[in-house]
């Protein structure tokens, strides 16, 4: 199940992969050849959950990643959730997949594609690590952003009006490889913050964990990660 705990020493820390994913197996099959070894070094104990979403209906990451909260905190008391975009690869092994004990962490604050710099001051997206706390506190991430990739800047937003304030990575650090395929290679443009369609200020609180509906569809173990199929 993607489950690993280190054989001759106990972990200080339990930390909870989660990945929001649809039909990206080249990704995915990179990710894993790498994660593994790299936590593993870490001395960590920790599990990968695949979140994936069925249909052809546009891409939810944010209810994905609160499905895959839900989902985790029912096999163990985690300490750390990390939130994991399927694309990434770290280059650095002192970059922790820990968690601040105060306040939620970007972890992805070097991306290549962004040479290495954060695209704008509030950019929370990639890897992201949060406690199960820190989750709760800020309602989780909003169930209604469909397909247009704005829910980071709604997360960065949520977490400073439940009165917590985002710490990074140092770049040298959160250096983050982003994996690119030619048939899946985009026309390079300057890369620009999507446009927000929501008032997050009114819609925090009732727009997250406590309003989270899905269908379970399947929940299976394989070798390198579990797999929470939803609809």
């Amino acid at each position: 199940g993607g489950h690993y705990r280190p054989p001759h020493c106990f972990a200080r820390y339990k930390s909870a992969i989660l990945v929001a994913y649809r039909n990206q197996e080249k990704y995915l099959r990179h990710l894993l050849y790498y994660i593994h070894p790299f936590l593993q070094r870490q001395q960590l104990s920790y599990t990968v959950y695949l979140i994936q979403q069925v249909g052809t209906g546009s891409f939810n990451r944010a209810k994905l990643l609160n499905v895959g909260v839900r989902e985790a905190m029912k096999d163990e008391e985690w300490d750390c959730l990390v939130l994991h975009d399927v694309d990434l690869v770290p280059e650095n092994d002192y970059n922790l997949y820990i968690c601040d004990e105060y306040y939620p962490k970007h972890m992805a604050s070097a991306m290549d594609k962004f040479q290495y710099t954060l695209p704008y001051k509030s950019f929370f997206g990639g890897v992201s690590a949060l406690t199960p706390e820190h989750y709760m506190k800020m309602n989780g991430f909003p169930n209604t952003y469909w397909g247009d990739g704005g829910e980071n800047d709604d997360i960065a937003t949520r977490i400073h009006l439940a009165g917590m304030k985002i710490v990074r990575t140092s770049p040298h650090l959160g250096r983050y490889r982003v994996m690119d395929y030619n048939e899946e290679t985009e026309i390079q443009e300057p890369w620009r913050r999507p446009p927000s369609r929501h008032n997050t200020r009114k819609t925090w609180k009732a727009d997250g964990m406590n309003t989270l509906q899905f269908r379970l569809l399947s929940r299976t173990k394989h070798p390198l990660y579990t797999k929470i199929t939803v609809d």
